[in-house]
């Protein structure tokens, strides 16, 4: 029943409504709440874990925000369905594995979901598509006043909200953009940029956070202090870091193209084929040609309509979305084989690309910018 649900609406994550975005894929704002007088989930035993549950679930499915949206504790979801809800960022990997008195409340659309004695009480979070701060900020801004009127959290009129772990204390707040950095992983600059950003307090990591790999050159990107800072500003500094880091994308870009543009096309063109006749593909290998294509869209070789494809294709084309379009658990071997089936009916309606590139300079990275000025 779950993932009829999560299948059957339109998701912020695969077919958000926002103009898609050249270099930012997603926007996400998390918030890490605790009840006041209760052990963090960590600590607590079995009956308080429940109690906190019991208290906080009716509370979270109750919001204006989650009306129609999906309720579920996730003991009682199967295997399969957490898998998706990690695929779709909807949970984390570590709620996931520890699912013992532990649930999950997700708005209709997929943007709003809160996850319920994860490693704190409460963690709430809202994706926004494409370059999106202002709005994730207003809308998650909302959803935790709406809390907080109904649950007692804790609290320091010293130095903020209490969270399980000291990186979270203050304002409870992780922001991040989901970037697409093709240019400067081929161009080697990657491990620049991540020492960079590093010393000013921002953390890079794969498409599903700590401990995951970059394929399809996708990196999360966040701020690492929520102590001494408020939300707005850390924000605003974030963005900062981010309009930089879309600069040298966009100047990566550039200099590809005039220094080698045929090796370019070159890796472009045999992604297109592989991913149109291909029988085989692994997950990691489907990223990757897919962000080739979605460089190809930016550098408008392929029709715009291209993007939600690949988009789409960047969560559909993991472990746990093809054994759903499978019809259930399969071997990794029947995996490669029916995600290859899978994407070539996904990609059979695409044009060829067009290899007569003119120079489109630099209007996308101003369109992108815009928000961020805004902030």
């Amino acid at each position: 029943m779950l993932i009829k649900s999560i299948f059957g609406g339109k998701s912020e994550m695969t077919e958000g409504s926002a103009k898609k975005c050249p270099v930012v894929l997603m926007t996400r704002v998390r918030l890490a709440r605790n009840l006041d007088s209760k052990p963090f989930p960590g600590w607590a035993k079995a009956a308080q874990r429940n109690e906190v549950l019991e208290t906080c679930l009716p509370a979270v499915a109750s919001l204006s925000q989650m009306k129609r949206g999906i309720t579920a504790e996730l003991e009682e979801l199967s295997d399969l369905e957490r898998q998706i809800l990690v695929e779709r960022h909807l949970i984390s990997r570590e709620l996931s594995s520890t699912s013992e008195k532990t649930g999950v409340v997700i708005s209709k659309d997929q943007s709003v979901a809160v996850m319920i004695n994860e490693e704190d009480h409460l963690r709430i979070q809202v994706i926004k598509s494409g370059y999106r701060f202002k709005q994730a900020w207003s809308a998650i801004n909302g959803v935790d006043s709406s809390l907080e009127e109904e649950l007692d959290y804790a609290f320091s009129s010293k130095i903020g909200f209490l969270t399980a772990c000291p990186t979270n204390v203050g304002t409870g707040m992780r922001a991040s953009a989901m970037m697409h950095l093709p240019a400067l992983v081929i161009s080697n600059q990657m491990e620049k940029v991540v020492r960079a950003v590093n010393q000013l307090g921002i953390a890079v990591r794969g498409l599903f956070g700590e401990g995951s790999d970059a394929s399809g050159s996708i990196f999360q990107i966040s701020n690492q202090t929520t102590l001494g800072e408020s939300e707005q500003d850390i924000i605003k500094r974030l963005s900062s870091v981010l309009r930089t880091i879309i600069d040298q994308e966009m100047n990566a870009r550039e200099k590809i193209l005039e220094k080698d543009p045929n090796k370019l096309y070159d890796k472009i063109g045999r992604a297109y084929g592989i991913l149109q006749n291909s029988h085989l593909l692994s997950s990691s290998e489907c990223m990757n040609l897919a962000s080739l294509v979605r460089f190809g869209v930016d550098l408008e070789m392929f029709p715009e309509n291209t993007r939600n494809i690949v988009d789409r294709m960047f969560i559909e084309c993991q472990p746990g979305h093809i054994q759903y379009h499978a019809g259930g658990q399969i071997e990794s071997s029947d995996r490669d084989a029916f995600r290859a089936s899978y994407l070539r009916k996904q990609f059979e309606s695409v044009e060829q690309p067009i290899f007569n590139i003119h120079e489109n300079e630099t209007k996308d990275q101003n369109s992108e910018s815009q928000e961020g000025e805004k902030e």
